[in-house]
Parts: structure tokens; sequence; C-alpha cells
């Protein structure tokens, strides 16, 4: 039986690889062969003709990906918010819980981590720009193409790693500090669609991953429902 080829943004691993993904075999029988990278990536593998069966990604890039024949219609699955990571041990964790305690921490860390192409480094580059410490912040950076940022915190290229919340669970040995302050808080919307003319089983994955059963799963992994 051909497995179901998903593409999939990092930021819902955690609770596919936690058994999203092996509740739906167990229940009808078709393994998942997945792919995970940012969205941004995955609309490159696109691009090149690359075509998955079922893909999760930012909503209203999927929806961009609906209107122009390469999905079917897509369903919104989970949200998530931005949050802050510091490295193993004992130190006190820097105060982000207003947006002049969050300017003060990003300034005074020695290099602050984030992504290139995921959603969240993009928004977290406006972010800086719109605090007006981009140029200070940046010249220190450690600014990751794509994967888990919080790993830069394990081998101390890093102080604090700003990634998605779900993400940044991804690496348990990273201290979460916590999600930005709501006045600087983004959040991103996540959704599944089938590839144009998929199979039953795609319809099948998709049908799954909108469930109560996965919605469980997103949240015990730091994601949210889309209700909020």
């Amino acid at each position: 039986m051909k497995p179901v080829r998903l593409f999939s943004t990092l930021a819902v691993r955690l609770a596919l690889d936690a058994g999203v993904l092996a509740d739906f075999t167990a229940a009808t029988g078709h393994e998942v062969e997945a792919v995970y990278d940012p969205t941004n990536v995955l609309l490159q593998r696109i691009e090149h003709h690359d075509y998955p069966d079922v893909m999760i990604g930012v909503g209203h890039q999927l929806a961009e990906l609906v209107a122009a024949g390469v999905l079917d219609e897509a369903v919104e699955i989970a949200r998530v918010g931005v949050g802050v990571a510091a490295p193993p041990g004992e130190g006190e964790l820097p105060d982000i819980s207003t947006v002049e305690s969050l300017k003060a921490a990003l300034v005074a860390a020695r290099s602050v981590a984030y992504s290139q192409t995921g959603a969240s480094g993009v928004y977290f580059a406006s972010l800086l720009a719109d605090l007006g410490i981009a140029d200070r912040v940046n010249a220190r950076a450690i600014v990751v193409e794509k994967g888990f940022v919080a790993e830069t915190l394990l081998d101390g290229r890093a102080d604090l790693a700003v990634q998605q919340l779900s993400e940044l669970r991804f690496v348990p040995e990273a201290r979460l500090v916590g999600p930005l302050p709501e006045a600087a808080q983004h959040y991103t919307v996540f959704a599944a669609a089938t590839g144009a003319g998929a199979d039953e089983a795609a319809r099948a994955l998709v049908a799954h991953l909108a469930s109560p059963a996965a919605v469980a799963r997103y949240r015990d992994t730091g994601l949210e429902g889309v209700a909020g």
C-alpha cells in the first residue's frame, strides 16, 4: 500500500511525532511519509513540481495554493504564538512580561537566535524593526536558515531563542521563558489540505488532522485550537 506523502511545517511536528500520525496509521492501516520544513521551504519544493498528497502549512499560504488549483480546500487545524527560550541551567530567566521588558531582554542578550525562513522568524525580524532595536540585536544575532532555533542554546551560540512555542518545546533541554507579551504577540494559523485529485487515504488523513483527538495532541505540545 502506497504511503500518504505529507508536507508539514515544523511547528506541528512534535504533535505529529507524539502520536497524531501513529494514531492515523493504527486506525486506517495507511503509513505516512512525512517531509518537515518551514512552509516557505515547502512552497519552494512545490514550485519545483514536487507535490504532496497532503500539506500542513500556514493557512493563508495554503489558501493561495488552493486558489491556484495545487491543493483542494484547506481546513484550519491549530494556531500557535511566538515565545522565547533560554539555555539549560539554574540562572534567572529574563522578564518578558511587557513590551519594554522584552526589549530590554533582547538588547541585553549576548546573542538572540531566530529563524530566517519560518513564519516566526519573518515576524520577529519585523518586530525588531518596529521596536527600534533591529540594528542592535541583529549585529550579534544567530539567524538559522531553518530548523529548531532552541538548539543554538545548547551549544552556547545564543542566550535567547525566539520561535513558535511548539517549536521551542521540540528542544526539551531548553528552558521556556514564555510567550511574547500580548501587545507584541503574533499568532500563526495552520491548515491542512489534500493535493488536487488526492485519493481517499489523503482525504482521510486531512479529516484525522482536524479531529478532536488530533487537536488534543496539538494542545499537549504547545499549540492551540483555532478558536483560541
